[in-house]
């Protein structure tokens, strides 16, 4: 392949923790350069959040920052704040997501960073608008999925409301602008011209939970939890199973849909040798199914006891039924399937060592970028300032002797 799909964009990355690195990050997996810009000898706070070994940066950081370049500068001095403008000039793309006010302070708001490139992409990622009631409330993904209806429609009938399990709120943001950031370079291969993005958790959230508006406008009410269930209609069966021989996840979940005719649950009925049900007026369709679910269930988790996830997995799925095993984080690492795809890539970290973490989940037939190491702290401060700005060796050793960098 000759060139990447965003070979020659340049991003200067003021993120930090998810949300931010996740867009970041993204780019970068699509062939751009992204020159992650962090402090002196601390670096982004991600590097030691959570992190178990001194010396090392945290799992987290290593997971969120593969296929960046990392400089140092000291941008509230007045000679970092100058690196950084000068950078700017040439850069295609800003991503910050401080806390609300904080770029501003930094004296890198838009106003600033357009007057020096007016072709500049400049995205910020916030817990809630800009213009709102919360605009300066500080946010967490736990926060982003609580103000964007997801914790309300998490977690059992009975229960309390719960937060997902994965960084709905961080992650989802992070492509959610990436995907913004991606259509202001198409326009302004038109215009000629930059502009600003702004994406919310909360709007994010509320976007992803838009299908529990269907709900709402079915029932007049607001959006239930529903816990293993499907949100839009009742349905059976729909739920976990357990396997032999009985871990934490040894589970499969099985549905079937709501189709006329029910022909999923008709072939579930045939794969696991109960046809004498076929004709049961309490199968006969999805509501009387959901009425008897207890039943449906009990016939079900019988056949799956009888066997490990993933044999129940594959004599299902070869019968048309929609089906999958719970896989946890270790079964995900060790399946070789996923490790040939490149869902899952083993890295050689200069600290950590072998490392297999999860990859690009894109596939472009026509771009491929190998999967790189997070950056060490500072890894490419010649690299940048030398081939970017011109500095010479003399130069750069001064500023990093006075911390500047």
């Amino acid at each position: 392949m000759d060139r990447t799909a965003l070979e020659g964009v340049v991003v200067l990355d003021f993120t930090q923790f998810e949300a931010g690195t996740v867009c970041t990050q993204t780019l970068a997996w699509l062939g751009a350069e992204v020159i992650k810009l962090e402090r002196p000898v601390t670096g982004e706070q991600g590097r030691g959040a959570s992190a178990d070994k001194k010396g090392a940066d945290s799992y987290g950081f290593i997971l969120l920052n593969s296929n960046k370049k990392s400089i140092t500068v000291d941008v509230k001095r007045p000679e970092g704040r100058a690196l950084v403008l000068k950078l700017a000039e040439k850069a295609d793309v800003l991503v910050e997501n401080f806390s609300p006010g904080v770029i501003e302070r930094l004296g890198f708001d838009y106003e600033t960073i357009r007057s020096v490139n007016p072709r500049i992409v400049y995205a910020q990622i916030k817990g809630f608008g800009s213009d709102g009631p919360y605009a300066d409330f500080p946010a967490f993904d736990a926060i982003g999925q609580a103000a964007g209806v997801v914790m309300s429609i998490t977690g059992e009938a009975d229960g309390p409301p719960m937060h997902a399990g994965v960084n709905l709120a961080d992650s989802g943001t992070g492509y959610h602008c990436a995907i913004a950031i991606l259509a202001a370079l198409y326009q302004r291969t038109a215009t000629g011209r930059g502009q600003k993005i702004e994406v919310a958790m909360q709007d994010v959230m509320i976007n992803f939970s838009r299908s529990a508006w269907g709900r709402q406008f079915m029932t007049g009410e607001e959006a239930p939890r529903v816990g293993n269930a499907m949100p839009m209609a009742a349905v059976a069966p729909c739920n976990v199973y357990p396997c032999k021989p009985g871990g934490q996840n040894d589970y499969v979940f099985i549905y079937t849909s709501r189709v006329p005719g029910s022909p999923q649950w008709k072939r579930l009925l045939k794969a696991i040798g109960r046809e004498d049900l076929l004709d049961d007026p309490r199968f006969a369709t999805p509501e009387s199914r959901y009425e008897h679910r207890e039943e449906v269930d009990a016939l079900i988790r019988a056949w799956t006891r009888e066997r490990t996830k993933e044999e129940a997995m594959a004599e299902l799925g070869a019968a048309d039924v929609p089906i999958s095993a719970v896989f946890s984080t270790l079964d995900i690492t060790r399946d070789a399937y996923l490790r040939q795809r490149g869902t899952m890539v083993e890295i050689d970290h200069p600290v950590r060592g072998k490392m297999v973490i999860p990859g690009n989940s894109m596939k472009l037939s026509d771009s491929e970028v190998a999967l790189r190491p997070a950056p060490l702290l500072g890894q490419h401060n010649d690299d940048v300032y030398k081939g970017m700005l011109g500095l010479a060796d003399e130069e750069i050793e001064r500023l990093r002797q006075e911390g500047v960098i």
